[in-house]
């Protein structure tokens, strides 16, 4: 039995979790709470395709597209690292 545990893969909401926090912890590290206006990580992930798009207002920071870029590379990292691609 071990055998089998060691190959299953996650189910799809460990899946969306890893790469909601990933993505969380991106932006979190480069805000403070009180800076950001909204924040939406929004994660699907269907037929082993996944899909992350991060919304991201920061009032006066023109850096703000750069910084949900990386979180929305930082949750698929996050993902392939969790099914081991």
């Amino acid at each position: 039995m071990s055998g089998e545990e060691s190959t299953t893969e996650p189910d799809d909401e460990a899946v969306v979790r890893t790469a909601v926090e990933a993505a969380e912890g991106v932006i979190f590290a480069a805000y403070r709470r009180a800076a950001i206006r909204d924040v939406d990580v929004t994660v699907h992930f269907a037929d082993a395709q996944l899909a992350v798009d991060v919304y991201l207002d920061v009032p006066d920071d023109p850096a703000v597209d750069q910084v949900a870029d990386e979180a929305a590379m930082a949750a698929r990292r996050a993902v392939d690292d969790l099914l081991g691609e």
